[in-house]
Formats: C-alpha cells, structure tokens, sequence
C-alpha cells in the first residue's frame, strides 16, 4: 500500500479532533484501488450497504441499493456512495494501513464514493472524523468552521446544513487527502468523474455507551449489589433526596465504572460488534487443523477486511480477546500471539508459533478460517 505522506506526530498534537486540514499528495501517486465499474457491480449486491444521491428538478433524492442498473441516471449530477467497501475489495481494506497509527478501535469503515460533473451528496455535517483520499478525477470541497451551520431535511434520508462560509475552499487532485474532524459542515462537488476513498473514524455518546453497558449487565447477569446506607442520620425532611444520599447513589454506579475487568470486558464485546455485514462464505471452509498449520509454513494468512479484533491491558493476561463481538479465551502463555493476532492484518507462522504449539488454539485459529475471518490467499 502506498505510504501515508504524514508527520504523524504533528497531525495528533495540532489538527486530530480540532482543526481540518489538507494534505497535498498525502499518497504519491495514489490510484483508484477498484474502478468506478467495479464499485457499481459491489452497489448491485443485497448485502452492499449503497445509495445514489441525486438531483431532480432541483430538488434532492436518494435511493437505497442493490441497484440493477444506473442508465436513467445521465452523465451528471449524481454521485454513488458504498458504505463499508473495504469488507468487500482486499485493496480497499488495505488503505487502512497507512493510518495504523490510530487504534482499530476507533475506525468504522471505508467509504467510497463515484461522481459525475456536479455530483455531490450535498453540504452536510459528520459526527466522525474523516480523511477523504481522493483517487481518479479532481473534486472541489469547501469546508466551514466548526459550529457554524444549521441543519435541516433535504430529503428524508438527508441530512443537509445551510449554506456556510468557507475556512478550506480547495480541489483535490488524486493522491490529495482532506481530514475532517467532527462537527465541521462540508461540502465536495465532483468537478470532473471522480472517486474517492474515505477513511472514517467514529466514536460514541455517553448516552449509547452506558445504554450498551446496561445490556451487558442484563445480559451477563452482573450488578447486581444493592445500595446499602448504614448508620445514616435521622431524616428530617422525607422528601429530601439529600447531597450526602444522592453522593452515595453516584458512588455506587461508578463501582461498575471503575471495575476495569469488567469495563474491558463489556467495551471488548460491544466496540468489536461488526457494524457491517462481512464477506464470509454461506458455507464455511472445511480446513483440518493440520492444513491450516502446513499452510502457514507455505504462506501468509490475511485478515477479513471489517473484521475487528481487540485485546485490553487489563485482560491480555488472562489470555483473553475479543472478535466481532464476542469474547474469546486461550491460554495466559499465548499473549504474543493474541497481540500479534490483533495487531497485524497479514500473519506468519512465526507470528504465531507459541500458537500453533497450543491445541486448543490451534483448533481456535481453525474454526476462524474456516468462517473466513481469515484466510489463504489462494
């Protein structure tokens, strides 16, 4: 993959999450990593989240894939977004590479989107950080500062802002990348048939973060001490909820919060849930443990693109992992190779020897390849 252009340490300290910022040939000599033909044939399958955003007798539209055919749409004023394209293309989901320098965690997905002259989606506001890589063809953004817009329905799968003053009004030429932190509206129009590759980063509100963390609870049968309040003082006021009582309601939900284990526990399972559909086989493989093991002494073993994949300080120990939502135990001895399992989106045997040592994990690794979470590339 074509490296990142980028001192990273300055982008984290001066412009992640505060300010928009340009990177001229952020990737020198960047191509389109899938064709604009090949993007239209992903936007014709069921399991492809797609849409075509368009524009007719001035006013908005946008239609939700598959789609059979893109003829009525004219040489102009449309653009095709697919949503999660680096679970579909090995290619695409290698872009992700040059931004390893943020956590997997923190990444959503790859979108990419194809637009004829005057294609747009429309001046709009993200609540996720973005690096817009642009690839064939040329597309002019106008970016406005943060806060500065008001949002309104354009259409009813539309978000759209008002019209704002621009701080960055530039063209991207291919191999250029715009980063957008949240909050700050946009707008690309493509000025010429052009595509281009967006790197999304998102996080979560408080609001959905404790509502997940309830399920979990719920879930795992977990909190369930009661609050207890001895020796406390003769109430002179019974419909006083007092600052010492409401103190010791707060004191007893951060006992959940600041219960690390299960915090990793739960932030494992709910942040490495795919948020996309995958490309597993309807069938799963039928690998022995001993091909998978032959195998990797021949060839390397590739990461599903979308596949998420995590381990916490707090619980690597223990040897324990966390893949497409689920919780997953090996032996405590094996903490390089679940190091090296989530780290790296390419594995050797060598990555792996303590590993494929181990029976058990061994017969882990197998069960995964032959879902497809990761496979040969043969």
């Amino acid at each position: 993959m074509t490296p990142l252009n980028l001192d990273r340490n300055t982008f984290l300290r001066q412009y992640w999450q505060q300010k928009p910022l340009v990177i001229r040939q952020g990737m020198t000599d960047f191509e389109d990593l899938i064709s604009p033909d090949e993007l239209a044939g992903l936007a014709c399958e069921e399991a492809v989240e797609s849409r075509l955003i368009y524009r007719k007798d001035q006013q908005w539209q946008a239609e939700s894939g598959p789609f059979e055919s893109y003829d009525h749409l004219g040489e102009k004023d449309w653009s095709l977004v697919v949503q999660a394209a680096d679970n579909w293309a090995p290619q695409v989901a290698a872009l992700t590479e040059g931004f390893d320098f943020l956590p997997d965690w923190r990444r959503d997905d790859v979108m990419i989107s194809f637009a004829t002259p005057g294609g747009s989606v429309g001046p709009h506001v993200d609540n996720y950080d973005t690096f817009i890589c642009q690839g064939s063809g040329t597309r002019h953004w106008r970016v406005g500062k943060h806060g500065d817009f008001k949002q309104f329905s354009a259409h009813e799968t539309l978000l759209h802002v008002e019209p704002f003053e621009a701080m960055i009004d530039v063209t991207l030429a291919p191999g250029d990348i715009l980063y957008i932190p949240p909050g700050f509206p946009h707008e690309g129009i493509a000025v010429e048939p052009s595509m281009s590759f967006s790197v999304g980063y998102r996080t979560e509100s408080a609001k959905d973060l404790f509502s997940g963390l309830a399920d979990h609870l719920i879930d795992h049968d977990l909190a369930n001490q009661l609050l207890i309040d001895p020796q406390r003082p003769v109430s002179t006021s019974p419909g006083l909820v007092d600052n010492t009582d409401l103190a010791r309601i707060k004191q007893h939900l951060l006992s959940v919060l600041q219960d690390d284990e299960l915090l990793a526990r739960f932030c494992g399972a709910h942040m490495s849930a795919p948020k996309h559909a995958l490309d597993v086989p309807e069938t799963p493989f039928d690998y022995s443990e001993a091909d998978v093991h032959s195998l990797l002494q021949q060839q390397p073993l590739y990461r599903l693109g979308g596949l998420r994949c995590y381990y916490f300080e707090q619980t690597v120990a223990n040897g324990w992992f966390y893949l497409n939502g689920e919780e997953c135990q090996v032996d405590a001895k094996l903490t390089d190779t679940i190091k090296n399992l989530c780290d790296n989106q390419i594995l050797d045997c060598d990555m792996l020897s303590e590993g494929l040592a181990d029976g058990a994990f061994l017969s882990l690794l197998t069960t995964y390849v032959n879902q497809g979470c990761w496979y040969f590339e043969e």
